[in-house]
C-alpha cells in the first residue's frame, strides 16, 4: 500500500518537475538566442543552422522510435506530401524566422506574451464558440495589446544612466535591445504566434491520416529546413553571414537543435501519455515566470511593468480558453458515454476504441 502510494506520488511529481524544467530551458535558451543575435549573428542564418541541425538528428531517430510499428498509410502520397510541405512552410520557416526576428528586436518576456496567444488564435481559426474560451480569447488579445502599447516604467531600474551602464560593464548575456523596437518585434511574434497556430490546426489533421508523430515531425521539419535555406539565401546573399564568428554561438546552435527536436518533444509526448492532452499546455505560462526572475535577478532596466502587466492579463485570458477547451473536451466524452449506453451491445467495444483513440 505505501509502495503504491509513493509510486503514484512520483506518477505525479515526475511530470510536474521535468515540465517546469523543460520551460525554464526553453527560457535560458531563448535568452542566449537573444544574446547572439545581439552580437551580430543573422536571425535567419540561426534558424537555418538549429533546423539543419535538428532534422539530421530527429531523421534517423524517428525510424527508431517507431520501429516495429506498421501501418497501411503510405507518408509518400501527394495528400499527405502537401501537408508536409505546408507544415513546413508555416511551422519551421515562417515561424521560425518571424519569432527569431522579433525577438532581435525585444526580449524573451515578450516571446512568452505572444506564445500564449496560441490558444487564443487557434480557437479563432477554428471558430469553435464556447462562454468560458470566448471569454479568454478577449482577455488574451486585451492583454497582448497592453504589452505593445504600454511599456511604464522598468521593474529594476538601473542606479546609473544605460549608456554608462552599457559602456562599464561587459555584456555576457543579453536580455533586450538597445534601442528596442518594441512594437515591430510584438507585430512580428505575433504573426509567428499566428503561423503556428495555422501549422497545429494541419498538424492535427495529418496525424490522424498518418499516425507516427515523429516521422511527421522529421518530414516537415526537413522540409521546413530546406525552404529556410532557400529564403536565407535570398535575403543575406553575403556568404560572410554564415560564418560563425564566437565560439558559443555554434555551441548553441547544436544545443538548441537537439533541445527542440529530441528532449522537449519527446518530453511533451512522453508526458501528454501520462496525463492527457491538457498537460504540457497548462505549463507554458511558466515560462513567463522564468523569464520574469530571471529578467529582475540578473538585468537591470530590463523589464517594463507594461510589459509584466500586460503578460499577465495574457496569461489569465490562455488559462480560461484551456479551461474552455478542457471543459469542452470532457462534455463531449459525457455526451459519447450517454449515447453508448443506450446501445448495451456495442458498449465496451466503443469505450475501448474511445480510450486508446485518446493515447
Amino acid at each position: 500500500m505505501v509502495a503504491e502510494t509513493r509510486r503514484e506520488r512520483r506518477s505525479e511529481v515526475a511530470p510536474f518537475a521535468v515540465m517546469l524544467i523543460m520551460e525554464g530551458c526553453t527560457i535560458a535558451l531563448t535568452i542566449l538566442a537573444k544574446t547572439a543575435l545581439t552580437a551580430g549573428i543573422n536571425p535567419f542564418v540561426f534558424v537555418v543552422y538549429t533546423n539543419a541541425v535538428g532534422s539530421i538528428l530527429l531523421l534517423p531517430f524517428s525510424f527508431l522510435y517507431h520501429r516495429g510499428e506498421r501501418i497501411e498509410q503510405s507518408l509518400f502520397t501527394f495528400p499527405l506530401l502537401f501537408r508536409i510541405f505546408f507544415m513546413g512552410l508555416t511551422g519551421v520557416a515562417i515561424s521560425q524566422n518571424l519569432a527569431f526576428l522579433g525577438l532581435s528586436y525585444s526580449s524573451p518576456i515578450v516571446v512568452c506574451a505572444m506564445g500564449l496567444l496560441m490558444p487564443t488564435i487557434s480557437f479563432l481559426l477554428s471558430i469553435i464558440l464556447s462562454q468560458a474560451k470566448m471569454i479568454g480569447t478577449f482577455i488574451s488579445i486585451a492583454g497582448a495589446i497592453f504589452v505593445e502599447l504600454y511599456k511604464g516604467p522598468f521593474t529594476r531600474p538601473s542606479p546609473v544612466s544605460l549608456d554608462h551602464h552599457l559602456q562599464v560593464i561587459p555584456k555576457l548575456f543579453v536580455f533586450y535591445s538597445t534601442p528596442d523596437r518594441w512594437v515591430l518585434g510584438g507585430i512580428l511574434l505575433a504573426a509567428a504566434t499566428l503561423s503556428i497556430s495555422v501549422w497545429n490546426i494541419v498538424q492535427m489533421g495529418t496525424v490522424k491520416q498518418y499516425p507516427q508523430v515523429m516521422k511527421v515531425a522529421s518530414s516537415y521539419s526537413l522540409v521546413g529546413t530546406i525552404q529556410c535555406l532557400v529564403f536565407s539565401l535570398i535575403m543575406e546573399g553575403d556568404l560572410d553571414a554564415w560564418k560563425l564568428k564566437r565560439k558559443p554561438d555554434l555551441l548553441l546552435i547544436i544545443v538548441t537543435g537537439v533541445f527542440g527536436s529530441i528532449i522537449r518533444s519527446n518530453v511533451h509526448l512522453a508526458c501528454t501519455r501520462m496525463k492527457g492532452p491538457f498537460y504540457v499546455p497548462m505549463f507554458k505560462p511558466f515560462g513567463v515566470v522564468f523569464a520574469t526572475v530571471f529578467g529582475t535577478s540578473f538585468f537591470t532596466n530590463s523589464l517594463h511593468y507594461g510589459s509584466v502587466i500586460g503578460t499577465i492579463i495574457v496569461g489569465t485570458g490562455y488559462y480560461a480558453v484551456m479551461f474552455g477547451q478542457i471543459r469542452e473536451e470532457e462534455l463531449r466524452k459525457e455526451r459519447e458515454v450517454g449515447t453508448v449506453s443506450d446501445i448495451p451491445d456495442l458498449k465496451a467495444p466503443l469505450l475501448q476504441e474511445n480510450e486508446d483513440a485518446q493515447v
